[in-house]
């Protein structure tokens, strides 16, 4: 065997090994157990915060103790999904402002605290219904939306 061809086969070996020392990104996802779809729960609530973040938008609400609830209590609701996904059906970063009130359908944590997987909310002095999923056609459209979009973003 050549030095020529020696050296290219050393070449090749340590280019693999490079290779596979390089990290590429993870694909780790947390699983949503931790709530209970079962037991679907509807707040009527003010919006604290929304959080529009990767890799779940986040939805801060504090609780209205005319439906029954304790002043004051903060529920931390999260998206199943990140800000891609629901600008592409219409989502905003301004969908949501603190201080609208609404009715957010979640399911809940098993363990008790407060907080939730999202559902759907509906802001009552507008009639939006904002959903993860594509609009349904029964649902409120937005002025002006486009039809992709009617039941996402204001």
């Amino acid at each position: 065997m050549s030095a020529r061809h020696t050296f290219s086969w050393w070449c090749l070996a340590m280019a693999a090994m490079a290779a596979t020392c390089v990290p590429s990104p993870a694909q780790a996802h947390h699983s949503f157990a931790m709530y209970d779809g079962s037991k679907p729960l509807v707040l009527s609530a003010t919006v604290k915060e929304f959080q529009w973040s990767n890799p779940h938008v986040i939805l801060w609400l504090t609780a209205d103790p005319k439906a029954g609830q304790k002043e004051g209590d903060t529920w931390v609701i999260e998206l199943s999904t990140s800000t891609g996904p629901l600008s592409r059906i219409g989502w905003t970063k301004h969908s949501l402002e603190p201080g609208d009130k609404v009715l957010v359908e979640i399911n809940p944590l098993r363990s008790g605290e407060l907080g939730g997987q999202f559902r759907k909310v509906t802001i009552p002095k507008t009639g939006v219904v904002l959903t993860t999923a594509l609009p349904n056609p029964d649902e409120v459209p937005l002025p002006g939306a486009p039809a992709a979009a009617s039941a996402a973003g204001r």
